[in-house]
């Protein structure tokens, strides 16, 4: 059976090797204006280790929060400078998981609703995806179950209190999420395609430590953002 087309790229912890000429600019401009926390563009261009400590600096950190509509900085740089605080909060010291927790609010922040990550296949609810399973080859499989965690994670993480009121009527609560999330993310850690991208310890990861990283985003969607409101939103490059 044929591969089927992406939909949109598959999400990757790939966010700070996408910074941009101007987050690295706001990194300088920022720590500049406090004595003794000076840095060059050749140390976050040329160490990685630096570039990282540097980007966990609270300067760096309050700077994003203080003043988000007057920012022009890339989606991938502002999400994951707030995935980095929230995640630290709830005990997680993983750069990589945060990048990929990064990339997937830069995703779903964009779409804000359910699209299936292969072609020809119509969905409104989870339970969509999970019936195409039944006919779906490998490759599919894989693509339909990580999307699943990945919206799981989202869903029940940023709309937490929605869920929480719709489930009074009858709807699936946020434990319903966290199962159907830590599954999918069981799942797909032992895949091929995950093994061929060496992703299958992240997606462990994030199956393992699927509650902390839900409470995490939504003390994110709590005190920091509201990505129902485009206000939030800073001026992205």
């Amino acid at each position: 059976m044929s591969h089927a087309v992406y939909r949109a790229p598959m999400i990757q912890p790939n966010c700070r090797a996408r910074f941009t000429a101007e987050d690295f600019n706001f990194v300088v401009r920022t720590l500049a204006k406090s004595p003794g926390n000076e840095v060059s563009l050749v140390q976050l261009l040329t160490d990685i280790e630096t570039r990282d400590q540097i980007l966990d600096h609270d300067d760096l950190v309050r700077a994003v929060l203080e003043r988000p509509g007057n920012l022009t900085i890339s989606p991938q740089f502002y999400f994951y400078i707030l995935a980095r605080l929230v995640l630290k909060r709830s005990g997680i010291d993983d750069r990589t998981l945060t990048d990929y927790v990064a990339a997937l609010l830069e995703k779903f922040s964009q779409i804000r609703q359910l699209h299936a990550p292969i072609e020809n296949v119509e969905t409104r609810y989870l339970s969509d995806l999970l019936l195409a399973l039944k006919t779906a080859s490998p490759y599919q499989t894989f693509l339909i179950r990580a999307h699943v965690g990945n919206y799981a994670l989202f869903i029940s993480g940023i709309f937490y209190e929605n869920i929480e009121s719709r489930s009074q009527r009858g709807a699936p609560n946020c434990s319903f999420y966290e199962d159907m999330g830590r599954a999918n993310f069981h799942a797909v850690a032992t895949h091929d395609v995950a093994r061929r991208y060496e992703l299958s310890d992240l997606f462990k990861k994030l199956a393992n430590h699927f509650r902390e990283c839900r409470l995490a985003l939504n003390r994110l969607a709590d005190e920091l953002v509201d990505l129902g409101d485009n206000s939030f939103i800073p001026t992205f490059i």
